[in-house]
Formats: structure tokens, sequence, C-alpha cells
């Protein structure tokens, strides 16, 4: 009769006594018949996982009577604990008879290690067959259905560690065409990061046609036992953190509300604010723009407001309606944030509306009104002076010396009138801003009056110089307006005393403008530029600006602006074209047209690609050849 089963269970009993002692501290056994014979090891096992003391025995027994008493002693405490015990007796055990005590050890395995397993009803094996299903159920490869044929390719194993420690095992990663390794993998990661002792072996379990169930089932509750606490937790958890995550929603919503009411309380209150300290002025624009100012608020702010002081209505009852449904005592704003006393906020907002409006409508009338009188008056008064000057032009008499003398008198009397007009002009068009079309107060408009002005100019136009502001004649025609200008400021701001550019100086001025020079370069740069003085004036800096912006297409320069955009490097990358805001077709023509060259990888990254280069110095000089 092959007695595989019984080597096998053995062994694997024999381990799984062994680990209980060491909970205990007690001796390994070596032999389960032999060992567990004179009873001692056999109590000090029940006392471990039993978490008692069975009393009094003997230590240290001699006799084959001390080795029976010692025995009965533990199998009482066995089938006290309701283990069936059938065909089992202390002098099967005394006698070492393997089989009955392979079948004692079977009974209280089952007893302190699979009965207090319970799935959904079932309880034990079935209970524990369940468990592994469930937690393999989504695994390829793996269909548990008993405790021997589903474990012998070893991926069973290998879902349960990975369904709840997926950090120690990459289930993908498997070879399923390998069993022994999966086994082995498996029974080295649970006994080194699990805790869970090999009580089999890899043979036990891929060379035998079919696996002890027993030996496999004691094996399979160990991995119970070790996830069970984290089942446990995890559902603890998920209770802990529903109950936190429904507080910290509310939480969220209670800060929300607060905060949102303060800040609606706090703009409200500033707009009541800033609208009693607002001075209205004379202005007819500037109060004009305070109507307009006011009906852009109720247009907007205000609407945004009224949306706000719903929402929050809303909020509250939500806080409300939620707390209650989970049994929550209610929320209570605090004092100055509940709902009446942002409606009484609301009421006052209401009363200042009104006011500032009617205040705005009141000035802009009392403004139009003294708009009339302001260029009535001027206009008025401006007429008279021309038809005075008018009166005396008519009525000179005497030599001509004393006429032109006259006349040079009332041009100057002439030359104020222009600043009055203007003025005039400034009061015409403030009318025309506040929509004044009628003033009963003057018959004169502002096109009478320059008209009027006109011919009293004309009459003395022979006796009026006009000097001309002479403005310094620039003859950069390779200049436009706007360069001139940038040069012009970028040499000022760094200019010294002198009205000169010293070689720092001139080094900032050409940073200022986006050109940048080492040191050397600046040296003799500077040099040559200021015909070895101290100092560049303004003309030459301004000739060696010209010199630098012509676009004459020589392959000097265009190497040396390919050179500034790869930023000194003797290729350039498509990054690089694109970096300096250059146009995207163009962009693509360069790439295109420009030789490649191959960039070794980057050595801080050895996974980086390799870099595409252009050879920019190559594709000049073919340009140019």
């Amino acid at each position: 009769m092959d007695k595989t089963w019984e080597a096998i269970q053995k062994k694997t009993f024999t381990k799984w006594v062994n680990t209980k002692l060491d909970m205990g501290r007690v001796p390994h056994i070596q032999d389960l018949s032999i060992d567990l014979a004179n009873g001692v090891r056999l109590i000090q096992l029940l006392e471990i996982i039993g978490d008692t003391t069975l009393g009094k025995y003997s230590v240290n027994p001699r006799m084959r009577i001390q080795y029976v008493e010692n025995v009965n002693k533990a199998l009482n405490f066995v089938m006290e604990r309701n283990v069936p015990l059938t065909n089992i007796g202390a002098e099967d055990i005394v006698d070492r008879n393997l089989k009955l005590v392979l079948g004692m050890l079977w009974s209280i395995i089952l007893r302190f290690t699979i009965d207090d397993i319970s799935q959904d009803g079932k309880s034990a094996r079935e209970g524990l067959l369940l468990w592994c299903q469930r937690k393999t159920v989504n695994y390829k490869e793996v269909d548990v259905r008993d405790f021997t044929y589903s474990w012998k390719d070893g991926l069973a194993f290998c879902a349960l560690i990975h369904r709840h420690r997926p950090d120690l095992l990459n289930y993908d990663a498997l070879d399923f065409s390998k069993p022994h390794e999966n086994t082995a993998l498996a029974f080295e990661i649970a006994e080194k990061y699990l805790n869970i002792p090999k009580l089999l072996d890899v043979e036990d379990i891929c060379d035998i046609e079919k696996p002890d169930d027993k030996s496999v089932t004691t094996y399979v509750a160990q991995y119970f036992h070790a996830f069970s606490s984290q089942d446990k937790d995890e559902t603890a958890s998920r209770r802990v953190a529903k109950l936190a995550d429904v507080l910290h929603s509310i939480w969220k919503t209670r800060h929300s509300y607060e905060e949102r009411v303060t800040a609606l309380i706090y703009a409200v209150q500033s707009t009541q604010r800033q609208w009693q300290q607002t001075k209205l002025t004379d202005s007819y624009a500037e109060t004009k723009q305070k109507g307009i100012e006011f009906a852009n608020y109720k247009n907007t702010l205000k609407r945004e407001w009224v949306s706000e002081k719903r929402e929050l209505d809303t909020l509250l009852g939500n806080i409300q309606t939620k707390l209650k449904t989970y049994n929550l005592k209610p929320y209570f704003p605090p004092e100055g944030l509940t709902l009446r006393d942002l409606d009484i906020i609301w009421r006052e907002l209401l009363k200042h509306e009104a006011v500032y409006h009617r205040n705005i409508n009141s000035k802009l009338r009392e403004i139009k009104e003294n708009l009339r009188k302001a260029y009535a008056n001027a206009a008025n008064g401006f007429q008279q002076k021309l038809d005075t000057i008018s009166a005396e032009l008519a009525s000179l008499d005497g030599d001509l010396e004393n006429q032109l003398n006259c006349v040079v008198g009332l041009a100057r009397e002439i030359v104020p009138l222009q600043k009055k007009l203007q003025a005039i002009e400034t009061l015409d068009q403030a009318c025309l801003e506040a929509n004044i079309e009628e003033n009963d107060y003057t018959v004169y408009s502002l096109e009478d009056l320059t008209f009027e002005l006109g011919l009293v100019e004309r009459a003395t136009r022979n006796k009026i110089a006009f000097i001309e502001n002479q403005s310094i004649s620039r003859n950069m025609t390779n200049l436009t307006p706007a360069q001139l200008e940038e040069f012009e400021h970028a040499f000022r701001h760094f200019a010294n005393d002198h009205n000169t550019l010293s070689i720092e100086g001139f080094r900032a001025a050409l940073a200022s403008l986006g050109l940048f020079y080492d040191d050397y370069e600046m040296g003799a740069l500077f040099d040559h530029i200021a015909q070895n003085r101290e100092s560049i004036r303004f003309e030459q800096f301004i000739q060696f600006m010209v010199s630098i912006t012509e676009d004459k297409s020589t392959p000097e320069q265009l190497h040396h602006a390919f050179q500034t955009i790869a930023g000194d490097k003797p290729y350039i990358t498509e990054l690089d074209l694109k970096r300096c805001m250059m146009p995207e077709p163009d962009v693509d023509y360069l790439v295109r047209e420009m030789p490649m060259v191959t960039l070794s990888p980057n050595n801080s990254n050895p996974n980086v690609e390799k870099e595409m280069a252009f050879d920019y110095s190559h594709y000049v000089d073919q340009m140019f050849k």
C-alpha cells in the first residue's frame, strides 16, 4: 500500500507542532510517534494552542503507567473541547501507532486551527475553501475546487499572496508552465514576509499525483490566519473611513458655508462703505462713470450676490438634512453668520443702493446746469473781446508808424485768445459729453467763435511771425523710428554724467537689448568702437547698432545667429529653434533641410532616447558655396 500520504502528513504535522511549540519556547520534536508517546509534548502543545493549563502531570515520566496518564489527560482535554477521537486511546499513542497519532493531530488541527474559520455560514474546511475561491476568483489559471489538485501548479498560493500583498509578488510576471518555481516562490515569500512556516515541501505539491488534502488544508489555513487580520482591518477601516468621509464632507460643507457667508457679508459691507465714502465731483464724466459703474454693479455683482444668497440658503438646508440622515446633532452657524444676520445686512444694502443712486442722478442734473452757465459766460465774453478788437482795427487813424504799433499791440492781445478758445472748446466738449444740446444763456457756438477769431487773425496776419522749433535731424535712414527710440533709451539709461558709456555701461546697454558677449569679446569690441578711448559716444553707439541690426545675410552673420540660438553648442535641435519663437513653417523647413548629427545618450539618464540634432555650420557653408 502507498504510504506517501503518511510520510507527507507526518512531515507536515511535525512542522505544524513545532511551530506551535515555538510559541511556548518548548523544544521541537523530531518524530511524532516517538516524541508524543510519553504525553509531555502533547500536553505542552495543548496548553499552548488552548491558552490554558491542564494541571499537574508527570514532567519526567519513566513508567508506562505515567505515559498513559499523561496521554489520557491530554485526550480528555481534547474531548472536552468537543473534538471526536473515534477509536483513538491513550495506549495507541503510547504504543506509537503512527496512523492513529496522525488522526489525533488532524482532529486537533481541525479544532484549534480550522474550525473557527467561517464564510457565509460555511465553517471549517468548507469555509476555508470558500475563502480561497473568493480571494482567487479573478486570477488567470486559478480554479480552487479542493485541497488537492487545485494547488499542484503553485498558482493558487501565489494568487492568495498577491491578492493581499501585491507588493510582494508580481502575479502577471509568473511563468505558468513552471509549477515548481511558482510553488517555491510562494513558499519562500510566505515564510520570509508573512511568517507562515513552510509546512510543505515543493515536491509534496508538485511531484505527487494527488497532494495530501489534510496537509494542504493545514498549510492553507496558515494563509487564512495570516490574512484574516488584514481582512478585518480592511472592514474596520472601511467603516471608519465611511464615517470619517461623511463627517469630513459635512465639515467641508459647513466650512464652505461659513467662508461664503463671511465673504458675502464682507463684500456687501465693503461696497456700502465705498458708496458712503464716495464724494461726487463736479466732473460730469466722473459722476457719469459712477452711474455706469452702479448700473454695471446691478447687472453683474448684485446678481452674483443674489445667486450666492440663495445658494447659501440651500447649502445650509443640505447640511441640516445630511446631519439628520446620519442622526448627527444639528448645525447652528456662528453668531453673525446666520441666515437672519445675512437678511438684516441685505436690507441695509437695499437702502444704501437707493440713496447712492439718487445722489448720482441729482449730481448729474446739477453739473449739467453749471456747464451751460460756464460755457455761456466764456462764449459771451470771448465774442465781446473780438468785437472790441475789430472795432479798434476799423477805427485806426494817424501816421503809419502809430498804426503799426497799434496793430502789433492788437496782435499781442489776440495771442491769449487762442488759449481762451481752447478753454471754451473744453467746455463745449464737456457739454457734448453731458448730452447738453440746448443752451438758453448764449447764442454763440464754438464754430461761430472759431470763425470770428480766424477773421481777426487774417487782418493782422502780416504782423505775426511763427517760430518753429528745430528738431534734430537724424540721417540714420537704416533704422526705423521704433529702433532709434529703443537704442536711444538704452544709451541714455546706462550713460554716465559725461553722456558716454563706460565698458560696464556698454555691456549693460547691450544686455538690455538682448545682446551678450563674453569678457574677451566685449573687451575687443569696446576698444574697436571707442577707438581705444575710455568711453563710447552716442554717435558711435548708434553706428554700431546699425551695423549689427542690418540683415546682410553674410555667412559669418548667419553662423553667429545659429550659434546664439543653439546656446554656443556645435549643433542645434528642433527645440532650440522653437524656443526662439521662430515661425513653425520656418522651423519645419530647417529641420527638413539641415544635415543631422547623432548625439550620445544622456549619461545621467541612460533611458532617454538619442536626441535629434543638426549641423548648422555645414548647412551655412553649403548655402554660400
